[in-house]
């Protein structure tokens, strides 16, 4: 199978079902945020160098992608076989949030996005999973889409924020506070 078919040539896409739309529609804005993300997440993985962090950012990729499935897919065709997006993920992110925040000093201030490579690449991948809501959000303004979709979204978000600084904490990397 060749990976090129031409068929994009003209400014438009397929959905999984058939239907074809322009490539800047906002269906496709939003899931292909969500590939941005996941690439993005990719990146984070290898470059925090922690196995059990790989790990946990393997299985949110993993999700990731069936949500894509899921915005890929034509919402008029009911028949598609698709992945199911679990219940709970959000709650998992929850459970992970309040293990890191234990180990972290409390928040007082702003926070400037950096501290290391690592811990930037977070923030790079929150900032991303905050579009992808957004997008998620304008979508369901126009057309039916699993609300599950936008909780674990922002809850995806919050967990980047956490753990970017969780990341600069245990490298021993100082947080940059924002002074106005």
């Amino acid at each position: 199978m060749k990976i090129y078919t031409k068929t994009g040539d003209k400014g438009t896409t397929s959905l999984f079902g058939g239907k074809r739309l322009p490539k800047d529609d906002l269906r496709i804005e939003a899931y292909g945020t969500i590939d941005e993300l996941n690439a993005q997440l990719g990146l984070l993985a290898v470059s925090c160098k922690l196995p059990e962090w790989e790990i946990r950012l393997a299985n949110i990729q993993s999700l990731l992608f069936t949500i894509g499935a899921h915005l890929a897919a034509d919402p008029e065709k009911s028949d598609l076989k698709l992945p199911p997006i679990p219940e709970g993920n959000e709650l998992e992110l929850e459970s992970l949030i309040d293990e890191m925040e234990a180990s972290l000093p409390p928040l007082k201030n702003f926070v400037l996005p950096g501290g290391n490579t690592a811990s930037a690449l977070a923030h790079v991948c929150r900032t991303i999973c905050r579009r992808a809501e957004r997008r998620v959000v304008s979508l369901i303004s126009q057309e039916p889409v699993n609300p599950i979709i936008v909780v674990y979204l922002n809850r995806l978000s919050d967990f980047l924020f956490v753990f970017a600084r969780h990341l600069s904490y245990h490298a021993g990397a100082k947080e940059i506070i924002w002074r106005p």
